[in-house]
């Protein structure tokens, strides 16, 4: 056997309000509808021949009678809208609580023991965006040296420095250190490295972004793995599990990076999974209120998308989903709870079958699995393989 699943993670790309969402401030959002209003219609004719209008009505995108992919949303089951907690449930792992999140910035105490053991002050401690902060505390930060703490409606610890004050390798040490610190009732999801280039009034963040994630428990990429074949990551996956059931990773500075690795890998890689994250859509244009700039980007991914299936095998399958929502219409710069995407493609794959509303994002991982002859012991999922598969 020779399949290969390439599973593309549309970071933040929602398609509509999960029920819980006034859980957690975020009634009415709708990333993927609410761009194509703001920007009065998608350019999108691949995701719409695959049905992508079909999960969720588009304002200027009309649902296809025969769409190519079988479709479906998920509902996300575990607490929390972060990336990592949507990713790890995307392969099995559903988290019976939220990781911690610090609306009023970190404890006092725990601020004191980074700076003791990294041997200097910091700056900020404060939830903030990434962007902004840098502004306010850059020229502080330049003429102290002192790295900047912050945090975002996300479980994350973030360390904003520049590269020329604070080079790469002590940030990421900082990191390390704080890592190692955040176990227990404040073992956040994530502690980020946050450089910066630059001048006042002029920063700018660089590709050199590195995350420090928990280690999750098992997840069908270990079980996948454990089976002999090959898991790829590109872009962040490597970080967001910690390498775990990762065979080899690729970080990418961004989208454009990403699909041309994909399109390589499809070139080179053994039976397995090559899991993709596009971190565009929620670093760049989520995060930061532009629907336009992500409408464009979502056009920009659609271009790509025939090269990818005329570069697929015989044996090949596509997964197109996301890990969260990021509205970039709604108030605020955080992610949203909503339902996730799922388009499933290849010739293995029949076309047209409705998915439904999958109780959790898991159902993907269990999926894959599935689709690769693997079992998991504990796992989250149902698989929908055997409804979509095509016969032989």
């Amino acid at each position: 056997m020779s399949r290969r699943v390439v599973l593309i993670v549309l970071d933040s790309l929602g398609v509509g309000a999960a029920p819980d969402s006034c859980a957690y401030g975020d009634e009415g959002c709708n990333t993927l509808a609410h761009i194509a209003r703001a920007v009065e219609g998608l350019d999108i004719p691949h995701l719409q021949s695959l049905g992508l209008a079909n999960i969720v009505p588009l304002f200027g995108v009309e649902p296809v009678a025969r769409p190519r992919a079988s479709l479906g949303r998920m509902q996300e089951q575990s607490p929390g809208k972060d990336t990592t907690t949507g990713h790890w449930e995307l392969m099995g792992v559903v988290l019976p609580r939220p990781f911690p999140t610090y609306p009023q910035g970190f404890p006092p105490e725990l601020i004191r023991q980074f700076e003791q053991r990294i041997g200097r002050p910091t700056l900020g401690n404060i939830v903030a965006s990434g962007t902004v902060i840098i502004e306010e505390l850059g020229p502080e930060h330049m003429e102290t040296g002192f790295p900047i703490v912050y945090t975002s409606a996300d479980s994350v610890f973030q360390i904003a420095a520049h590269e020329q004050i604070i080079p790469l390798e002590e940030l990421y040490s900082y990191c390390r250190i704080a890592r190692e610190m955040l176990q227990g009732e404040h073992a956040v999801g994530r502690v980020i490295a946050r450089p910066f280039v630059g001048q006042p009034g002029q920063f700018v963040r660089t590709a050199h972004r590195h995350d420090f994630s928990l280690a999750p428990p098992p997840t069908w990429l270990d079980a996948i793995c454990a089976q002999g074949l090959e898991v790829i990551g590109v872009g962040k996956i490597y970080d967001i599990f910690a390498g775990q059931g990762i065979s080899r990773s690729y970080a990418t500075s961004g989208n454009k990076e990403g699909m041309e690795r994909i399109l390589q890998l499809l070139n080179t890689a053994s039976p397995g999974v090559i899991f993709a994250n596009l971190v565009d859509f929620d670093q760049l244009y989520g995060h930061r209120n532009d629907a336009v700039g992500y409408a464009r980007a979502l056009e920009e991914f659609d271009a790509y998308l025939p090269r990818l299936i005329d570069n697929l095998g015989e044996e090949d399958i596509f997964i197109i989903t996301a890990d969260h929502g990021c509205d970039p219409t709604a108030p605020g710069t955080d992610h949203t709870r909503e339902y996730v995407p799922l388009l499933v493609s290849g010739t293995l794959v029949r076309s047209g079958v409705d998915l439904g509303t999958r109780a959790t994002f898991a159902d993907v991982g269990a999926s894959v699995a599935d689709f690769l002859g693997v079992r998991g012991e504990g796992l989250a999922g149902k698989s929908f393989w055997k409804d979509i598969r095509r016969e032989e």
